[in-house]
């Protein structure tokens, strides 16, 4: 049985399949809401700096010109492997007119978690080959260490500006040459020439590699091509159509940009379909309540993208949220992360007047396949599915399943279902089959009070664990914990945390040559995690000693086990959670 968008929300328009992502954005030729009657894209939150569309349309043109003379790449020349550039940085005005001049030379743009260790980073680096990096001033000490171990020299590596407000005095070392610096050499350097593509270019050109937890070892590199974001901002801006106000005059929106734009949700959602349509984007480099709550009061904001833990830390902070003016906002959006039904519950009886809005997507789906309209919302639902997508439940045994309220497998086909993994063919074949790609997550399909068709996700079958909506792979922390002497077998599970929702719990066997006592080896192999894992993996969920660690016949880890044991100990112990 396959599941459709409510027949109510109309068809998805022709998507584009020979269009680069700069073009589709900066060119009103491609359907885009017209540049002039545009808010700025992209506002600092910080200091206020902003760029008109022209302004960014020009920085863009300056840019591609001096990368093609610094890199000497070329747009109709060679392919998009042979132009690979990884940014590792923090939020900024600036970070999308970087990833649209390296498309316009036709190039990749591999963004990378500001979270990242050396370790990390190095291994995307080489596994995404690239030959370039950006980052900026307090993520350099990092960048620097794993450019080194990649092999890209110091030459390569470039800075991008942060706003005073937020890194102070820090200067950037004179020998990197920073983004401003390249704009300005670029406006006396000659015109690149146009992309020439033919029909279907677009389909099978790779725009960014996005970098996404599998359900074992490192992190996968994820292909997504122009036209996988193309269509999934062409999909979200059609399904909003369907609830977005209508009058004579151009309808804005003022939204927020605080989540990660190294991630699928914020680089598709936030940073392409929202400024297509015409809206302005207010960016912050990371979070902190006060400054939250004064972007939003400053700069009017109207929808606020946020992730269960920040609902959270609101629903912590109701004393300080009643110092702001915070009636500018209409709606919130959640994703990354399931929201539950009592916590949405909570934050709409403090704020009765918000559309309280969460939708699903994957990086493997760039990004969003199901969100729940600002009229048609149903506490603890993910939504209606956008059009353009078709969804199907498989049952364990690969049956489909066809009625409402029974779990299986979520598969979906949609026009934003990215290329493949890069360098993994198994893990592609696994995932994307005839055309359908398998999700990994247990779902059901079930009938709304309005008549609609609602998904809620129950399970991941894949066992990833979302910390603040950033995926963590139980087998790269039990790969890791293996290398360490103390431990002789381990397994890894997410155990429930009110702040991050879920965080990482290893249960270890200890080595033979574990002889001190259990404190202190607790502390050494939280240790060892801490010095080579991004914060969001490391052992917040604790350390537990077991005799063994229970597998299947074939030495499958038995999570669901340990699962199980966990929860009936956490009840035991009073715990609500």
């Amino acid at each position: 049985m396959v599941f459709f968008p409510p027949r109510s929300f109309p068809p998805l328009p022709l998507i584009p399949d020979d269009v680069a992502i700069c073009d589709f954005m900066l060119d009103e030729r491609y359907g885009r809401f017209s540049l002039s009657e545009s808010q700025n894209p992209f506002t600092c939150g910080l200091s206020g700096k902003s760029y008109s569309w022209l302004e960014v349309r020009n920085r863009v043109d300056y840019l591609s010109r001096a990368l093609s003379k610094e890199f000497n790449w070329h747009p109709n020349r060679g392919t998009e492997w042979d132009k690979v550039a990884a940014c590792f940085l923090l939020n900024t005005i600036d970070n999308l007119s970087l990833f649209w001049a390296i498309h316009r030379l036709c190039g990749v743009a591999t963004p990378a978690n500001a979270a990242y260790s050396a370790a990390e980073l190095t291994y995307q680096l080489k596994d995404s080959k690239a030959t370039a990096l950006f980052t900026c001033v307090p993520l350099l000490e990092t960048a620097l260490t794993a450019a080194k171990q990649a092999g890209i020299p110091q030459n390569r590596i470039y800075l991008v500006d942060l706003p005073l407000e937020f890194v102070g005095n820090a200067k950037a070392p004179p020998q990197f040459k920073t983004l401003e610096q390249l704009i300005e050499t670029g406006k006396s350097l000659p015109k690149v020439e146009p992309l020439k593509w033919g029909p279907g270019q677009g389909v099978r050109t790779t725009a960014f590699v996005c970098y996404s937890s599998g359900t074992s070892g490192l992190p996968k590199g994820v292909m997504i091509s122009h036209r996988n974001v193309i269509a999934n901002s062409i999909q979200i801006c059609t399904f909003e159509g369907t609830f977005r106000p209508t009058t004579d005059t151009p309808y804005h929106e003022v939204v927020l940009c605080l989540l990660p734009q190294s991630h699928i949700y914020a680089l598709v959602y936030m940073c392409h379909a929202v400024p297509y349509r015409g809206d302005g984007v207010i960016v912050l480099p990371k979070f902190d309540i006060n400054t939250f709550l004064n972007s939003i009061q400053r700069f009017r904001i109207n929808i606020l993208f946020l992730v269960p833990p920040i609902i959270i830390t609101m629903l912590r902070n109701q004393e300080l949220m009643k110092k702001y003016d915070l009636s500018s906002v209409t709606a919130i959006f959640t994703g990354a992360a399931p929201l539950g039904a009592e916590t949405a519950k909570e934050l709409h009886s403090i704020f009765p007047d918000w559309a309280i809005r969460q939708g699903y997507g994957l990086t493997e789906t760039a990004t969003v396949v199901c969100a729940t309209t600002n009229n048609d919302i149903w506490f603890g639902s993910s939504g209606n599915f956008l059009p353009g997508v078709e969804a199907r439940l498989v049952s364990p045994d690969g049956n489909e399943i066809l009625e409402y309220d029974t779990p299986g497998e979520l598969v979906i086909r949609s026009p934003s279902v990215v290329l493949g993994y890069l360098h993994n063919e198994k893990a592609t074949k696994e995932t994307f089959r005839d055309g359908w790609m398998f999700t990994g997550d247990e779902a059901v399909i079930r009938v709304g009070p309005k008549g609609t068709e609602h998904m809620f996700i129950v399970d991941r079958i894949k066992e990833l664990i979302k910390v603040k909506g950033l995926q963590v792979a139980p087998a790269e922390l039990e790969a890791h914990l293996l290398e360490h002497p103390l431990v002789a077998d381990c397994a890894v599970i997410a155990v429930p945390d009110e702040a991050a929702g879920e965080v990482p719990k290893a249960f270890v066997v200890k080595s033979p040559s574990a002889t001190q006592d259990d404190t202190s080896i607790i502390q050494a192999i939280k240790k060892h995690v801490e010095d080579h894992k991004a914060r969001h993996k490391w052992l917040k969920g604790g350390v537990q000693f077991l005799e063994v660690i229970p597998k299947s016949p074939s030495g499958k880890i038995l999570r669901r086990l340990l699962r199980d044991q966990e929860r009936e100990a956490r009840k035991r112990a009073g715990s609500k959670l």
